[in-house]
């Protein structure tokens, strides 16, 4: 996936640093004025922002100054340091309840802008592991999603779902702008369970790529077969997260 090109910041950003005894540490207004920026939008989520080097010669101070302020803002959670990348405006993590919901409803529902690429959309004869996921005979045709789920710019999750031969016309174009199961709904399924697992594992290179993290960095994953009110399997999916944009939440109840 392309890198998102450098941001430079001026002198004009951070308006005029107080240098006099008894004023604030440099770092410090640097620091406060990054975090007013990234809280007001004005630096999005997914940001890059120039190299310590470059900002310390830009703005006239040391480089150990830079890098202290951008630390402060690291622990904070709020920039992140990727080798290979740089120092990026961390989105703000998203956690999902454990309930049968799509990403896409979840995300809109906490106030995010979900977007979405569609890597790739084909309609092909059932193997016999696609088979056995959704119940169907061997050859029987299945429709196969591949997508990019983002917020904004911010890429969260790759979507790889399998579909039985009723829902085989579904087009790239419908997905682009509604989740899977707003579609789906959409055309009167009706969902009743889910069976779901949630698990963990290393990104592979084209997952790494595609998400903007590094080859073998941990990934968040989950498997889910959902089910209508007839009991027949509408959809197989096999999920990927980035774990440090994501989460999965759900409440324990005593017995």
């Amino acid at each position: 996936m392309a890198r998102a090109p450098e941001t430079e910041l001026t002198e004009e950003f951070f308006g005029a640093l107080d240098r006099t005894a008894g004023a604030a540490p440099l770092y410090v207004q640097i620091a406060r004025r990054l975090e007013a920026a990234i809280a007001a939008g004005e630096l999005a989520a997914g940001t890059r922002l120039e190299n310590e080097v470059s900002m310390a010669e830009r703005l006239g101070l040391s480089r150990p100054t830079i890098r202290q302020a951008i630390q402060d803002l690291v622990d904070k959670g709020m920039l992140v340091r990727r080798r290979g990348v740089g120092t990026q405006v961390l989105q703000r993590p998203v956690a999902r309840a454990v309930d049968l919901t799509s990403l896409h409803e979840d995300l809109q529902k906490s106030g995010n802008a979900p977007a979405t690429t569609v890597l790739s959309h084909r309609v092909e004869a059932a193997d016999a592991e696609t088979a056995e996921h959704l119940g169907v005979a061997v050859g029987t045709p299945t429709l196969h999603l591949r997508r990019l789920r983002l917020i904004g710019a911010t890429p969260l999750a790759i979507l790889h779902n399998v579909l039985p031969a009723p829902f085989a016309d579904i087009t790239a174009a419908e997905l682009v702008g509604s989740g899977l199961y707003e579609t789906l709904r959409a055309r009167g399924v009706v969902f009743s369970v889910a069976h779901q697992t949630i698990g963990a594992r290393a990104a592979e290179a084209d997952e790494a790529d595609l998400l903007d993290i590094e080859s073998g960095a941990p990934l968040l994953t989950m498997h889910r077969t959902a089910l209508d009110h007839s009991g027949q399997i509408v959809e197989w999916g096999d999920h990927c997260y980035r774990p440090d944009l994501y989460s999965f939440e759900t409440t324990l109840v005593s017995r």
